[in-house]
């Protein structure tokens, strides 16, 4: 059962975990508290959302429409990482604008530019406890 402490008691509530009354605690199995941690760099988190902001703003001026309005096409920031060189990324997202009427050129040369500083954002591996 939880119990939720008012808001006039304390600024900030806080949920309390109990045992309904009339259960045996020693038939529950003791679990370990886990812990909720991100082994991302928040550095490199924040200049991939500044540059999918800025794909976004870039695409809805080259497809002149509203963000809603862009046509369904995923840049795959870590895809274009994972290429050997400038010219298969510049290939590939020229692939991905073939819909657009406007020129693209300035676009994948400046995405480029921004995506050869960055590193690819691994998951980072699961710890897996093989303790009974």
């Amino acid at each position: 059962m939880a119990t939720v402490t008012s808001a006039e008691a304390n600024p900030q509530p806080r949920v309390y975990f109990q045992t309904p009354s009339g259960t045996d605690d020693s038939d529950v199995p003791v679990r370990k508290q886990g812990r909720v941690t991100v082994k991302y760099d928040r550095k490199e988190l924040r200049k991939r959302l500044n540059l999918e902001e800025w794909i976004i703003d870039q695409l809805t001026d080259l497809y002149d429409c509203e963000e809603e309005a862009i046509p369904e096409l995923e840049i795959d920031v870590d895809e274009l990482l994972d290429m050997p060189s400038d010219k298969e990324r510049a290939i590939r997202v020229k692939d991905l604008l073939v819909d657009c009427y406007k020129p693209t050129d300035g676009f994948v040369a400046a995405l480029l530019e921004k995506v050869r500083g960055m590193q690819k954002l691994n998951t980072p591996p699961k710890k897996i406890d093989l303790t009974p």
